[in-house]
């Protein structure tokens, strides 16, 4: 039993956080403690209290309540009680009795938690040595950044995002052509850009229709949690539940409302979030809040739909001008817009003055340079075409890239053996010349690969549409009879509203007792995901999911491969993004589209519309938006008759149109910006680095432990997936991310990608950040007691195993993870002093769970104070003398790294203007202060295992 004496100062061992604790009282069986600093007071029972005795040694410094600091000389002990002799900061001789010590005093370093007792089991320090080592890895890692989006692994996506999120301040467009992912590509960067550190405050403006499926892409692919803003919410953060509309005008509005109105503009709603969305439409019908979101500051802007913000060289739209100034005072800026063909040059060069105002300062200068550069364009169409050259492409070669040396090149082409590696060479020198390159990127299905075929099937019905009884419309039965011919494989039908799909659901299910999900805008988020994960589900009932057409916007149905439209769109665009739902890179079989349409309507003028006119149905249509908005008032007329003469017509004309504008297109494409918009050697490298990451298969054992360790509990549920829920003895109130439910994960992506109501759990994970950080940003598992066997150590010896880090404190934007991340060295010295660190890995020793008195070993510590003392000063200075090395090496990594861009820079500007001297500049502030900064790194003592042999 302890000896517990008023007066004296003992510490918790499971409540730390306390403070020191002073002894009140001390009856029978009972000792009452104080704990002044955080005003609490505990009893204890005196034979089993989790109490630790605070005595400091000679050299500690110890504090008063006066905040008096003095260097222990001499201990005292008189009566159980302690007295401590040293010098105070002044040189005097200061004597202080324990009482007196400040009662905030905590012990957080190591050796101060071992020597008075507060000692976690070895697991923990295990836990916290992995995920140091887990931090390092993932942070030297190149695809950092990139491995937590719920995405396949796509070439062209990965190169974008990689390429553009790696630069200081991207200012880029991105063009591909529809279905090839540009909500993904922006989600990529932006979530690269987010794990780095390099922004913080984002805000994406898309177009209203697509505020709900941008929210969701968001959360569910990148787990980036936007905040929507509109007028309502502006005046929620204001504390205000009115809503004012600009469109008042100032006399029709009482003065104290206006008050409100203008105390409302004063405040600014958009601090108080750093990822918000908002639409197009709120900023033009709120013009303050424009003035509010510019003065918010914000790291990066991301616009959708950019093609739509009108431009002249005469005038510019409100909304033009708003994201102009939004430009202007954000570092980066990310444009979503249609392809440069579709554009047509005057409204291309418009999104290109949004990038970059100096360069792009003048249409017609822009248009010449164009011309210009239409030389290099033909030169690289030929090499791509792996044609010969004849002597008037090659003497213009040879004229536009006269400072490039590329003569031998030239001649190599006319040599079987090199003239592969010549054009390639050729071509990659091409590419540096290449004027909009480095801000536009560009990908078709020409040259994107893993597009699967579309076949349709076309069903003509007699009789007449029932919208109000659909059970008496023909398309319905037709329905019934196909989801059987179907025999149990799962179809996605899309119709225009959510009223039809609500009816046919209770249709099926009321009259055939055909199960089916539903899934429209007026559902919550989770009633989507429900009714998503109900149709994913093998073993579900449902065999077909009935969408609308806004409701299915931003989700990924292409486990499926039927595609029923229950009815036609009017709009081309609409279409190919029904079609797109299933039609998707990676998608495995032929989509089958089943098209039931009534005779003698408007649906079955848009059937042969679409199907002859346009081949919307079996292909891709790049020029269909466009055919489409000129012969809109003469399809507008057609749909609202029926004579076949005029439809015939208007489908050849169609056709004749659709071929002429893709020829166009075909013909108005930049291959060489194609191959600008994805490197594939690079793209390929990407690929496989995550590929190798990902199947380490390091990432759910890691998980398992932090789970085991903080009380978490987890179950199999399938291959790669696992419950997981908080257990009855969880170690924290909260365990960060993890629902009172709990959750589903899986740590596979095609599981992932196919289930999207399990969680997609990588490195970058929230749960997985926030886990990280639990585990080592508290002292729990810094110091521990272990014991082990090792056949190389005889039993009833002692080692002390010192975990250090090498920390570099540098702004987010350096990345100097890259090079000297968090760096844990390990020390192993036995209790002779000998280093034992190369010779004894860290796995080789193995708990054997054997128990131990607690109180014997702390008091064992205390009476080898000195010589631990002594071993550990060892061991940092052999951790000083790793660290000098891992600083030299990292200082090496990053000279050569940041000169070879700096030089690649300098070499492109001399014929790309898109390259600026300020990049550069800042390119070499960054290397000399990057070098600065690694040599001023720190060493810490992070952890210590206090090891028994047995």
């Amino acid at each position: 039993m302890e000896n517990f004496i008023p007066g004296q100062r003992w510490i918790s061992n499971t409540e730390s956080e306390l403070g020191l604790g002073l002894i009140l009282e001390v009856a029978f069986n009972r000792v009452t403690v104080l704990f002044l600093a955080s005003d609490e007071r505990r009893i204890y029972a005196r034979d089993n209290s989790p109490l630790t005795r605070v005595i400091f040694s000679e050299g500690d410094t110890i504090e008063s309540i006066d905040e008096i600091r003095l260097t222990v000389n001499k201990v005292i002990e008189q009566d159980g009680l302690i007295t401590y002799v040293g010098k105070d900061e002044a040189g005097l001789e200061v004597e202080l009795n324990e009482i007196e010590l400040n009662h905030h005093i905590q012990f957080n370093k190591p050796q101060d938690r071992l020597f008075i007792g507060q000692i976690d089991p070895g697991s923990w320090f295990l836990l916290r040595y992995e995920t140091w080592h887990r931090l390092q890895q993932h942070q030297k890692s190149p695809v950092k950044g990139l491995l937590g989006g719920r995405t396949s692994l796509i070439a062209h996506q990965l190169f974008i995002a990689y390429e553009a999120a790696n630069r200081s301040a991207p200012r880029i467009m991105l063009a591909d052509e529809v279905g090839l992912g540009k909500t993904i590509e922006a989600g990529l960067i932006l979530h690269h850009r987010l794990i780095n550190g390099l922004s913080k405050r984002v805000l994406i403006i898309v177009p209203e229709s697509l505020l709900h499926q941008w929210l969701v892409e968001m959360l569910r692919r990148f787990n980036l949690r936007f905040s929507i803003f509109d007028e309502a919410r502006c005046l929620e953060e204001l504390g205000d539940d009115g809503i004012f509309s600009e469109d008042v005008e100032d006399n029709a509005v009482p003065a104290d409302i206006q008050a409100q109105i203008d105390a409302a503009v004063a405040s600014n709603p958009f601090l108080n979030e750093q990822l918000v969305l908002c639409s197009q439409g709120f900023f033009a019908k709120y013009p303050p809040r424009q003035s509010q979101a510019i003065e918010a500051g914000w790291d990066m802007v991301i616009v959708d739909e950019a093609h739509h913000l009108e431009w002249s060289e005469h005038a510019a739209s409100p909304d033009y001008l708003f994201v102009e100034q939004l430009g202007r005072i954000s570092p980066s800026l990310v444009l979503l817009t249609a392809t440069p063909e579709q554009l047509g040059k005057e409204s291309h060069f418009a999104r290109l003055r949004l990038l970059d105002p100096d360069r792009f300062y003048s249409f017609a200068a822009f248009l010449e340079e164009e011309r210009l550069f239409e030389p290099v364009a033909n030169a690289a169409r030929l090499l791509l075409a792996e044609k010969p050259l004849d002597e008037k492409a090659a003497a213009l070669l040879t004229k536009l890239l006269k400072n490039d040396n590329v003569e031998g090149l030239l001649k190599d082409l006319n040599n079987e053996a090199k003239s592969a590696a010549a054009r390639e060479a050729l071509i990659q020198v091409l590419l540096d010349h290449h004027g909009t390159g480095r801000i536009l990127f560009r990908n078709s299905r020409q040259t994107v690969q893993g597009f699967p075929q579309r076949k349709r099937y076309a069903y003509a019905l007699s009789g007449q549409q029932n919208d109000e009884d659909l059970q008496q419309d023909p398309r319905f039965a037709w329905l019934v009879e196909k989801i059987k011919q179907l025999g149990g494989q799962k179809a996605l039908l899309i119709c225009k509203q959510a009223q039809t799909a609500i009816d046919l659901e209770q249709a099926l299910r009321n009259r055939n007792g055909i199960a089916a999900a539903v899934f429209h805008q007026g559902m919550t988020i989770i009633e989507r995901d429900r009714a998503a994960a109900y149709f994913a589900d093998p073993e579900s009932s449902a065999r077909l999911l009935i969408c609308s057409e806004i409701g299915s916007e931003g989700r990924n149905f292409q486990f499926a491969h039927h595609l029923i439209l229950f009815d036609l769109p009017a709009n081309p665009d609409l279409l190919q993004q029904r079609i797109g739902r299933l039609d998707r890179i990676g998608q495995k079989h032929i989509i089958k589209i089943h098209i039931p349409y009534l005779q003698n309507t408007a649906q079955e003028i848009l059937y042969r519309w679409y199907d002859e006119g346009l081949n919307a149905l079996r292909s891709n249509t790049p020029a269909g938006a466009r055919v489409a908005e000129i012969l809109h008032d003469e399809l507008a007329a057609l749909l609202q008759k029926q004579n076949q003469a005029e439809i015939d017509a208007f489908i050849v004309k169609t056709e004749a149109l659709n071929a002429e504008l893709e020829a166009q297109l075909h013909n108005g494409r930049d291959q060489l910006l194609e191959l600008n918009s994805c490197r594939k050697e690079l793209a390929d490298a990407l690929i496989d680095q995550l590929n190798a990451y990902e199947k380490e298969g390091t990432l759910w054992p890691y998980m398992e432990n932090v789970f085991e360790c903080y009380g978490v509990e987890t179950e199999f549920h399938s291959a790669d997936c696992f419950i997981i829920r908080p257990g009855d003895h969880l170690r924290v109130s909260h365990f960060p991310g993890l629902p009172e439910d709990g959750m589903t994960v899986t740590v596979n992506r095609q599981i992932a990608l196919a289930r999207e109501e399990l969680q997609f759990m990588t490195w970058e994970h929230p749960m997985v950040i926030a886990a990280m950080d639990l585990v080592l940003s508290s002292e729990t598992g810094n110091a521990t007691v272990s014991v082990v066997r090792h056949r190389d150590i005889k039993a009833g010896q002692f080692l002390l195993e010192c975990l250090f880090i090498v920390e570099c404190s540098a702004p987010a934007e350096f990345q100097i993870g890259r090079f000297l991340p968090a760096t844990p060295i390990r020390v192993l010295i036995d209790q002779y002093q000998k280093d034992l660190t190369e010779s004894i890995p860290h796995r080789s020793l193995i708990e054997t769970g054997i128990t131990f008195d607690e109180q014997q070993i702390v008091t064992f510590l205390n009476n080898q104070r000195v010589p631990i003392t002594k071993i550990l000063n060892m061991a940092e200075q052999k951790a000083k003398a790793d660290m000098q090395r891992i600083c030299a090496d990292a200082t090496k990594a990053m000279l050569a790294s940041l000169t070879n861009e700096i030089k690649r820079l300098v070499r492109l500007k001399k014929v790309n203007p898109t390259i600026k001297t300020e990049e550069i500049e800042q390119l070499k502030d960054i290397t000399l202060l990057a070098h600065e900064n690694i040599q001023a790194a720190q060493l810490r003592l992070d952890a210590v295992r206090f090891v028994i042999t047995s």
